[in-house]
């Protein structure tokens, strides 16, 4: 079988991260398909999946189209700059649109998984063949996505959610007629475990090293702004001075859609103006995410919406890190409150800061939620589940009929 892959960008954020995961599984367990990735961009997604030995190739989006993004058109006048900027991209779009299906048919694919909202648009009118498309996101709070989603849906024949909390949302908004399948994300566990090299975050910050016996906390993730940079900024800032902490901010704004990322002069000046400078380090972009996250004692999702997935959450665990999750979403599908991670509300910076004081207080609760959460990680997210999951979709599209296992609760 052939498989062709689209990705609206060749950096690396979740989605990113999970797409290389599924091809690394898919090339272990069928070494003679062939899978060949598209990806809008140049980047670290495009040098790793050379790497596994999967075929790729660079379409540019147009300018226009590469800015343009939903998430975040919140009041009405922001929906009306989308709504220009979106008639603005219409010619490019569909320029872009007859080039990736000439792509497509120089590849020959006989199956195509899309894995992006601007991928699933183009895709369901652009290819010739099964389609695939794989969430990441939710659809309902971006009304324009959602009707392209509606209008297009009949050219799809499976969609995959990385959660149920994402699966309900999906058919909350494209409706029932769908074939939905919840399939989690899944992490490397050798590559994320407890034990292997563990990056030098003070001096990737430029700060002096940390005190001995400081307990380091830290939030990974791109600067979306939903992400909960300010969030964790303030509830840090809340923390008492004596306590032996110090704080990262590890990532950088990876996506060129208008508007939807914080700067990080941003977040340096929202630091700045909380007076904790001195103990947060800004350490940018880590290529070895496992090795920052090992270098942490406790990991923070502070995201301030609720998450459809939350791959630095299973990453973090399979770490055996500590990790303080957002209780909403897809990430709060991940683990068990008490046992392997502690909750907190999202955006609420008080309780926040609670969970980040008990937790360096703590040592041995520490220890006891990081044991637990390598346990968690081992039995949920391990890398070779997702093969054995996506054969059968795959095979599924292919023969035009639905012949696996669908969980009554995802099904559409």
């Amino acid at each position: 079988m052939r498989v062709v892959y689209l990705s609206p960008t060749g950096a690396l954020g979740g989605a990113e991260t999970s797409l290389l995961a599924m091809l690394a599984s898919v090339r272990r367990a069928r070494p003679s398909w062939a899978l060949h990735l598209i990806a809008a961009t140049a980047g670290p997604l495009i040098e790793r999946a050379d790497a596994l030995g999967v075929s790729t190739s660079v379409l540019p989006f147009p300018a226009a189209l590469a800015r343009l993004g939903e998430h975040g058109a919140t009041t009405d006048r922001r929906r009306m700059r989308f709504a220009v900027a979106a008639g603005r991209a219409a010619a490019s779009v569909a320029a872009y649109g007859a080039r990736l299906r000439r792509e497509i048919r120089r590849v020959g694919p006989d199956v195509i998984h899309s894995n992006g909202l601007k991928m699933h648009v183009l895709a369901a009118w652009a290819g010739n063949r099964p389609l695939v498309w794989h969430l990441h996101d939710y659809i309902v709070p971006r009304p324009f996505t959602a009707t392209l989603l509606r209008w297009s849906a009949p050219r799809c024949a499976i969609l995959i959610a990385n959660s149920t909390s994402v699966a309900d949302d999906a058919r909350a908004a494209i409706g029932n007629g769908m074939t939905i399948v919840r399939m989690y994300n899944a992490v490397d566990l050798d590559r994320f475990s407890p034990c292997g090299e563990t990056a030098d975050l003070d001096r990737l910050s430029g700060l002096p090293p940390a005190p001995p016996g400081s307990v380091r906390l830290g939030l990974l993730g791109t600067f979306a702004r939903w992400k909960g940079h300010e969030a964790f900024l303030r509830a840090v800032a809340r923390l008492p001075r004596h306590l032996p902490w110090r704080a990262y901010v590890i990532g950088d704004a990876v996506y060129q859609t208008d508007g939807s990322q914080y700067r990080r002069a941003e977040l340096e000046h929202i630091a700045a103006s909380l007076g904790i400078a001195d103990r947060v380090g800004f350490t940018g972009f880590v290529r070895q995410s496992d090795a920052a996250l090992r270098a942490l004692d406790i990991v923070v999702h502070a995201s301030t919406s609720p998450e459809p997935f939350g791959l630095v959450v299973a990453e973090a665990m399979a770490c055996g890190r500590a990790v303080i999750v957002s209780r909403a979403g897809g990430a709060a599908e991940l683990v068990t409150a008490g046992v392997d991670a502690l909750p907190h509300t999202p955006g609420n910076v008080e309780e926040l800061s609670a969970r980040m004081a008990t937790l360096i207080a703590d040592a041995g609760l520490r220890a006891r939620l990081s044991s637990a959460a390598r346990q968690t990680a081992e039995e949920k997210f391990e890398l070779g589940r997702l093969a054995r999951e996506l054969v059968p979709v795959y095979e599924s599209a292919l023969d035009g009929a639905s012949r696996i296992p669908i969980p009554r609760s995802v099904s559409g």
